[in-house]
């Protein structure tokens, strides 16, 4: 049954905080600035801030901002959270409302992603105090640096949050849910040759691009099967086209949501590479050898929420209350939900409506940003409920 619930969201303060915040600059590593003024937000609307030092370990000039708000009901803690940074291009960022959606003016990125959320958590705080809302404790993590590999998430202080459960802000459906994602690996593979002249003695030398091509080309890449999928991304290597490289960096990742997958192919892609420098070792009989270095990275690990599981729930029944559906969703990404999971704290992400992320036609709907925080609240005013 839907019920009917007071909520006095404010459209026009909603899209002042929004232009507001996409104004500030906050490529990765670079959130301090908006990192202060959402502090100064968070405490006029009754929360705690601090900070932790996570910047200081990835060379940003802020850390991750965490705020706790009080509950007025006897409910266990709330984890909300949202990540500040941006990618590039996302410096002089203008949002234009026109017919009720932002964009950019087509320079930049947007920065919906994730700055929508950012402003739904802000305006959903209004809300709660505005129409006395009875709420649990919350504890909000806004995180830096997500956008380069979860480094805010991966280095957040954890002994300052209670939560065990809540909702990251980083997808594009407002009716849906991600309970499952993959872990991944982040590969490094260095194959070392030996130079020489390529025109005068190319017999001399050991080519470690073409020993790196001979791995790749027995590959298959992409995706694996539907939960698995591989990449190689990046190639560096030599200096001079008349000269026999000796040295070549390959770096490529395997995500999967079966841990045993993931391993697999992870393997496979450094059999690969080691069976190409073995052959070439066998035909060469003087001390100058190819070899391999390898480094694998557990990049995050896999998230998988049950959907008993009260995350998934009240959502779920959040979303009822409201006429809606909300669908358990899986992702072929990676979040700060996944550092989260990985903790023990059970997190989902919800969508704010944002689209084509992370390119200049970046776009949110206003009214995708108003039924986000219209679900943020009910879900809200349901936990404390019990």
């Amino acid at each position: 049954m839907q019920l009917r619930v007071n909520r006095m969201i404010d459209k026009n303060r909603l899209t002042e905080t929004f232009q507001s915040l996409v104004s500030i600059d906050s490529v990765s590593r670079e959130e301090g600035r908006l990192a202060r003024e959402l502090a100064k937000s968070l405490a006029k609307l009754g929360a705690e801030t601090r900070f932790d030092t996570a910047g200081e370990k990835v060379g940003g000039d802020t850390g991750n901002l965490i705020a706790r708000l009080k509950g007025n009901a006897l409910s266990s803690p709330l984890l909300l959270s949202a990540h500040m940074d941006t990618v590039e291009p996302g410096k002089g960022v203008t949002a234009i409302l026109r017919d009720g959606v932002f964009t950019s003016d087509g320079t930049t990125i947007l920065g919906a992603d994730d700055k929508s959320a950012l402003a739904i958590i802000i305006e959903s705080l209004h809300v709660l105090k505005e129409d006395r809302i009875v709420h649990g404790p919350l504890e909000i993590v806004l995180t830096i640096c997500e956008e380069v590999g979860l480094q805010g998430a991966k280095h957040l202080d954890y002994d300052l949050l209670t939560a065990t459960y809540g909702y990251v802000l980083d997808a594009t459906d407002t009716e849906g849910i991600v309970t499952r994602a993959p872990a991944a690996n982040r590969l490094e593979l260095v194959v070392h040759g030996k130079a020489s002249h390529a025109g005068s003695a190319p017999e001399k030398g050991i080519n470690a691009i073409w020993l790196a091509g001979q791995a790749i080309g027995g590959l298959s890449l992409g995706r694996v099967d539907r939960e698995t999928t591989c990449n190689i991304g990046v190639i560096e290597g030599g200096i001079a086209t008349n000269i026999v490289p000796d040295k070549v960096t390959v770096r490529g990742e395997v995500r999967s949501h079966d841990p045993k997958k993931l391993q697999a192919v992870t393997d496979t892609i450094v059999s690969a590479f080691q069976k190409a420098v073995d052959a070439c070792c066998a035909e060469r009989y003087d001390e100058e050898r190819p070899r391999l270095e390898v480094s694998i990275e557990r990049d995050f690990p896999e998230t998988h929420i049950p959907e008993n599981h009260p995350v998934v729930t009240l959502a779920r029944q959040a979303a009822a209350n409201l006429g809606r559906n909300m669908i358990c969703k899986p992702s072929g990404g990676g979040a700060d939900a996944n550092i989260f999971f990985g903790k023990g704290i059970f997190t989902g992400v919800l969508g704010t409506g944002m689209k084509d992320v992370h390119t200049v036609d970046e776009s949110v709907a206003l009214d995708d940003m108003v039924k986000s925080v219209e679900l943020l609240i009910e879900i809200i005013r349901l936990q404390a409920a019990g």
